[in-house]
């Protein structure tokens, strides 16, 4: 089949991955000028020839949160940031189970334990290991759903252990490009993260790796993070848009990225990632309207995050089934599968959706 926007250079970009072409830096870049409708257009070719037709779905729980040691600009958890964020302790086995069964009822098909601080240690923090292992014994063995987890740098033994107790996907986000990261990140490199990513992978998990978008990087910023994650090859995408928290460094330079730069955006990303699930994740309510939430799964991405976020709330699960629905899509149902009617109307007219989702609260995914 023969796809065509009407853009020579998007179009002899597109014919290239349709063919199984892996574009480069100078690719991304020229896509990056084009315009936005014959991106989408073709963004959301590729993900019709290479994916299901289904966009997928995961949430996350902030099993641990606060008092963060690293000093990342967006970061609400960071000790260096006075954001009056709820902090606790490792919230226990049973209470993460409780939040995967509400991911599970809610339509997720993967569900992410996450902690907020440099890295779960085996050695030093040998108690809370042992919890997050249980942890994920328990949502392994009593729900339908994918495990993945977000604990931070891992050591190759950890990794090891994480991926004979069968977590699909590790998350580590490179937030933005190497060059941009200095300005957002003192604590630690862009380096440090892709050395846990190759760890993680190494270990056989899958790869979750994406960016937040707004923090004031350039659009070359954005292509050359998406040329690294191609680097270190993925299999999950997640775009995470800034959310500002208040009393973090990035809160008081704002957003700084438009509706069409997001759509943008994504498109260029599914044609650099024709393999990978784009996934829409922290800051999409915030920063697209109601009606416009649609546009960047149209325009190729083909997930999402679900529920809430570590530190903030997000939007009923019921509102995301409906948008992806309005983008012509359906939500996945491979691993779990769910009634997305029951889902709707479980969560309709509810005065206070977030109580039925899966997480605590945040801003990026995995901050």
């Amino acid at each position: 089949m023969v796809y065509e926007t009407g853009n020579e250079t998007v179009d002899d970009a597109l014919e290239r991955v349709m063919a199984g072409e892996r574009l480069d830096r100078t690719d991304g870049l020229a896509l990056m000028a084009q315009p936005t409708d014959a991106l989408a257009e073709a963004g959301a070719a590729v993900r019709d020839h290479f994916g299901d037709g289904t966009v997928d779905a995961c949430s996350i729980v902030n099993a641990k949160a606060g008092n963060c040691a690293e000093d990342c600009g967006f970061c609400a958890q960071s000790v260096h940031f006075d954001t009056g964020i709820d902090t606790y302790g490792f919230l226990g086995p049973e209470k993460v189970l409780e939040a995967a069964k509400r991911a599970e009822r809610d339509g997720a098909q993967r569900f992410g334990i996450v902690v907020a601080e440099k890295g779960v240690s085996k050695e030093h923090r040998p108690d809370e290991w042992e919890e997050v292992l249980e942890s994920i014994r328990l949502v392994r063995d009593e729900c339908d759903l994918e495990v993945d987890a977000s604990l931070g740098i891992l050591t190759e033994e950890e990794a090891a252990i994480l991926a004979e107790e069968g977590i699909n996907h590790y998350n580590h986000n490179i937030e933005t490009s190497p060059n941009y990261f200095p300005e957002i990140v003192d604590s630690h490199s862009f380096e440090d993260r892709v050395q846990t990513l190759e760890v993680a992978k190494e270990a056989g998990m899958d790869l979750c790796a994406g960016v937040i978008l707004g923090m004031g990087e350039t659009p070359t910023d954005r292509v050359e993070a998406a040329i690294a994650l191609q680097d270190i090859g993925i299999s999950s995408l997640p775009v995470n848009v800034l959310n500002p928290v208040a009393g973090t460094p990035l809160a008081e330079q704002g957003v700084d990225i438009t509706t069409e730069e997001i759509v943008k955006t994504v498109a260029v990303y599914k044609l650099l990632h024709p393999d990978s699930r784009v996934r829409l994740t922290g800051g999409r309510e915030v920063n697209l309207e109601p009606d416009e939430q649609h546009l960047p799964l149209e325009a190729g991405a083909d997930g999402i995050l679900t529920g809430d976020y570590l530190t903030t709330e997000g939007q009923s699960p019921g509102d995301d089934i409906e948008i992806i629905e309005r983008a012509g899509l359906e939500p996945n149902r491979g691993t779990n599968e769910f009634d997305p009617d029951e889902v709707k109307a479980r969560h309709s007219g509810a005065a206070d959706s977030s109580s039925e989702t899966a997480s605590t609260g945040a801003e990026p995914s995995d901050d």
